[in-house]
């Protein structure tokens, strides 16, 4: 929205202040919330791009106004940088995963994934009383 200039920077502004708001009501209830942003170069990206023309499979991936956006890269970067800047806080971190590779990308996020759960520590609750008296026939 920031880069294709669809909304006032007076309102995508403001939204960064909302979206912390949301997020730490969110917190303040319980919920843990893991924000991952998968970052891959320019570079990357073209390949990717020329792989879904190249593909068959893949050409449904392919929009045109793709290039377009390839070409306002630094524009993007500029503006997702801001955006996790503005909206990354203790109780709703982000962590910026580099995503060139897919294998390296996925440990990544697994492992951010696995030790956010242990920290949790999730338990299953505990069984209603009295069903080592139940019986089902």
């Amino acid at each position: 929205m920031r880069v294709h200039e669809l909304v006032a920077e007076e309102k995508w502004s403001k939204r960064y202040h909302h979206i912390k708001e949301f997020e730490r009501l969110l917190a303040d209830e319980g919920t843990r919330i893991v924000k991952i942003f998968l970052n891959i170069s320019k570079e990357e990206q073209a390949e990717r791009l020329r792989a879904r023309l190249e593909e068959p499979a893949k050409a449904w991936k392919f929009h045109k106004s793709d290039l377009a956006n390839l070409e306002l890269w630094d524009d993007f970067r500029t503006a997702y940088k801001k955006a996790i800047e503005r909206t990354s806080t203790d109780f709703a971190p982000w962590y910026v995963v580099a995503a060139n590779r897919k294998w390296y990308r996925n440990l990544v996020v697994s492992s951010i994934l696995i030790d956010t759960l242990e920290d949790m520590n999730p338990k299953y609750p505990p069984p209603e009383r009295g069903l080592d008296e139940v019986s089902i026939t």
